[in-house]
């Protein structure tokens, strides 16, 4: 028997707006309210909210909190300070990715990390079994958190206004604790939609309350509830990896277009350093690239990339329709020696081979 879904502290009000809920990564979400594209263009031009509350967070804390977690992650932990948020895959010796995640230092010896909802107990456990020899305590703390987002060109400015707080001064992926509608929180100016904007983390008990209170106040404004639907084709046109899609086990961050994430030079030993400095002096095999289709099908996870004899040169990791090109868009992992020589490659749809325009994101600026 499988086990229930979980469900976030914006569950009735979801169903109070006429969400359409849908299982996702163990949990009953929404994948829209009106429609997706609505929600996607409602976000590209003025602003959406989102309930990102499946999320999971984790504290560290403790003397070797910075030691641990800068053998833990291959990005430069050195770039932190208290206000300052990070974003790093997490890797195993092998090189492979076990998620990517966000970490904001909260406190001289505490860091709070943002841990994607299908991984957070395997990502607990695999920090548990590297924390040995480091004086520092992972604590599960995914419980105690509601998280909101309020992403779109302006985000900032209506929840400034609405607040009585000047967000306009904070920079990217910097955070500050504010008391917003008389609770406490940590509001984050980072996202994964490719647009400016807040996320926010607040008690879990207060996350619904605040959810009404700034979409009451900015709908009228042209902001909408966006649900898991505009968040995939966001994200996907910004160029933007999800993991089990673009980032894996199998998929490495050099191969997974993240390599700026590891920081060779900056960093001393890290977990997966010898295994990702191999698979850089040897070269890369495959790598994930972005793509449009002139097509109105689109192209799904698996479906094979050809190239004009007929070889699979690489599969499909990610499609959807976008809303503003209004054309099929997607990831592949693809050969590197094609992708470098500019080989002309297709998929097959239905029984017709579809030429695959690769481009680099943000793909709907391209």
């Amino acid at each position: 028997m499988s086990e229930p879904l979980r469900r976030t502290p914006l569950h009735g009000f979801h169903l109070d707006h006429n969400a359409r809920m849908v299982p996702f990564a163990g949990w009953e979400m929404p994948v829209q309210y009106t429609s997706i594209m609505e929600e996607h263009r409602a976000v590209r031009t003025t602003a959406g909210l989102f309930d990102v509350s499946h999320m999971g967070e984790a504290r560290i804390h403790g003397a070797e909190a910075r030691q641990f977690l800068d053998f833990l992650l291959p990005n430069d932990l050195g770039r932190l300070e208290v206000g300052r948020a990070l974003y790093s895959p997490m890797c195993t010796a092998d090189g492979g990715v076990v998620d990517d995640l966000l970490v904001y230092q909260v406190g001289d010896e505490e860091y709070l990390l943002c841990l994607n909802a299908a991984n957070t107990t395997k990502d607990l456990l695999h920090m548990e079994e590297h924390r040995r020899g480091f004086d520092c305590i992972v604590d599960d703390v995914s419980d105690d958190f509601g998280l909101l987002a309020l992403q779109g060109p302006r985000a900032i400015a209506l929840l400034s206004e609405l607040t009585g707080v000047d967000f306009g001064g904070l920079k990217r992926f910097r955070f500050v604790r504010e008391s917003i509608f008389g609770t406490n929180a940590i509001l984050s100016r980072t996202g994964y939609t490719g647009e400016d904007g807040l996320e926010m983390y607040l008690p879990a008990g207060e996350s619904a309350r605040v959810a009404n209170l700034i979409f009451e106040g900015t709908k009228e404004e042209g902001v909408q509830l966006a649900g898991l639907g505009a968040r995939d084709s966001l994200r996907l046109e910004a160029g933007l990896p999800l993991y089990g899609h673009e980032l894996s086990a199998e998929i490495d961050p050099l191969s997974g277009g993240i390599g700026w994430t590891v920081r060779f030079s900056e960093k001393g030993d890290f977990l997966g350093r010898k295994a990702l400095e191999a698979k850089k002096a040897a070269g890369l095999a495959r790598k994930v690239a972005f793509f449009t289709l002139d097509n109105r099908r689109i192209a799904r996870a698996e479906s094979i990339i050809l190239d004009r004899e007929g070889n699979a040169r690489g599969h499909v990791l990610s499609g959807t329709m976008s809303p503003l090109l209004n054309k099929p868009i997607g990831s592949a992992l693809v050969d590197t020696t094609a992708l470098e020589a500019g080989d002309e490659l297709y998929v097959q749809l239905r029984g017709h081979l579809v030429t695959v325009r690769f481009t680099k994101p943000p793909l709907h600026k391209a």
